[in-house]
């Protein structure tokens, strides 16, 4: 059942980026197709996120704010302050470059949304961020995983 596997770890990344790279590393999978799916996964969600975002948001506010008022929120929390950072630094290669690794694919790509980012480069460096992630983290782990496991 290799779709099985497959499908496991492009599940994982698509959550958080690394559970890629270990769930491929679990199934025994060599690293370059674990490599593959976790880039695979990470931009299912990056791509579900970017194009249908809107709808999400209005869905889940629908269901979670029924009778009751909205909370205030804080305007600078320490995960803001971070993110305004990024931006202001390094821009949307910044915050692509940090998705897999910082925040996750599901936060990357919001993220990148609130800072109004044009949908097609938010797809092409979330990509170019996620293969080169992908690469990095599956070499790392298949061949550093006699000092640690």
């Amino acid at each position: 059942m290799e779709v099985a596997k497959y499908l496991s770890v492009i599940f994982a990344s698509m959550i958080k980026f690394f559970g890629g790279p270990l769930t491929g590393l679990a199934l025994k999978i060599t690293w370059v197709e674990t490599a593959i799916c976790s880039v695979v996964g990470m931009m299912i969600t990056v791509a579900l996120i970017t194009f249908f975002g809107n709808y999400i948001q209005t869905f889940f506010t629908r269901i979670f704010q029924r009778g009751s008022e909205p909370k205030k929120k804080k305007k600078f929390t320490r995960s803001n302050r971070l993110a305004v950072r990024v931006r202001r630094k390094f821009g949307l290669m910044g915050i692509s470059f940090l998705t897999p690794i910082l925040f996750s694919p599901i936060g990357g790509a919001i993220l990148a949304l609130a800072f109004r980012y044009h949908k097609r480069d938010i797809m092409l460096n979330m990509l170019l961020s996620a293969c080169v992630w992908g690469i990095i983290q599956s070499l790392f782990l298949y061949y550093a995983k006699d000092f640690f496991f």
